[in-house]
């Protein structure tokens, strides 16, 4: 979702000119859409820009690489202000985002045939793991990767981290440099973007709530961005902030339009939005233009006439 790849320019991240990672520019849909399962390995660092360029023991390398090739999301996370291991072994949790009852679960392997991430992909608990009642809430601090998600992530996590013990994780790069510092909240998979301390907080607070809050919100992992900007102004437009509130039921694209067909709590409505391009004040430092979505049209359709499922 923005010109311009991965460079050594991004690694040293910008100056932080005015309205950069500020919440001054457009987060809207720019969720990591391939986040659907997730595995979170507890490594203390150092990080490499790429996890397979890591100095990782070969067992964290081999879950990595099934997990690579099965479609989980791996990120090396750490305790925010350790450098060492929580405990003994390889702490690991799983996660399924993509389930229609969201869930995390936590384990100790000694190697990478202890975790049954085929389990994972069909939606099951792994038996080496246990089912987790309370949220995960992750921090990039990638510096090696880019300077301002360890500038801007660091202290943002340490904060968390003090008003939430023992839910808050430093991790390695979630996608988009450019909106940090990034939250990502577990296991729905929810992303913010250009988060301050406070607005961190609140958000994670709201989470454990059963809500979302709409400001710095960048989407719903694991699914298209133009479905996230759909369910987006549906929340905008009717003020529904639960987080299992709103879901696309159906959509078709032609060409850069994409026509979607939102549940609300209350109704259904039909949303047509389209991409544009903000540019940004930061030049080629994290991003010199982002790409978002804009409204084209929204219609209320037909009444809900049944009881939304809670998704927690």
């Amino acid at each position: 979702m923005v010109t311009g790849g991965f460079s050594d320019t991004a690694a040293r991240g910008c100056a932080h000119p005015k309205g950069c990672h500020t919440g001054d520019l457009p987060v809207l849909a720019s969720a990591t859409a391939g986040a659907r399962r997730w595995l979170l390995i507890e490594h203390p660092g150092p990080w490499a820009a790429r996890l397979e360029d890591c100095r990782l023991p070969e067992t964290i390398h081999v879950l990595i690489e099934r997990a690579t090739d099965l479609g989980v999301r791996p990120q090396l996370i750490r305790r925010p202000g350790r450098r060492k291991p929580s405990r003994p072994g390889v702490r690991v949790m799983v996660a399924d985002s993509a389930a229609p009852r969201p869930w995390l679960a936590e384990g100790v392997v000694a190697g990478p045939d202890d975790l049954d991430l085929g389990a994972v992909m069909a939606g099951v608990v792994p038996e080496s793991c246990i089912l987790m009642s309370e949220p995960v809430f992750l921090v990039c601090t990638h510096a090696k990767r880019n300077a301002c998600c360890a500038r801007i992530g660091l202290p943002l996590a340490r904060s968390l981290a003090a008003a939430l013990p023992d839910r808050v994780w430093e991790t390695s790069h979630v996608g988009g440099d450019r909106y940090a510092a990034n939250l990502v909240c577990l296991p729905h998979g929810l992303y913010y973007g250009s988060m301050s301390q406070a607005a961190a907080i609140a958000a994670a607070d709201a989470y454990r709530s059963g809500e979302v809050i709409l400001d710095r919100f960048r989407g719903r992992a694991g699914i298209p961005e133009p479905l996230q900007a759909a369910e987006h102004f549906v929340r905008v437009h009717t003020g529904e902030l639960s987080v299992g509130g709103v879901a696309v039921e159906s959509f078709r694209s032609d060409g850069d339009t994409t026509e979607a067909f939102v549940r609300g709590s209350a109704a259904r409505f039909r949303v047509v939005v389209e991409p544009m391009t903000v540019t940004t004040p930061c030049g080629t430092a994290c991003a010199d233009t982002i790409a978002t979505y804009r409204l084209v049209a929204l219609d209320r359709l037909t009444p809900v006439r049944y009881a939304t499922p809670a998704l927690t």
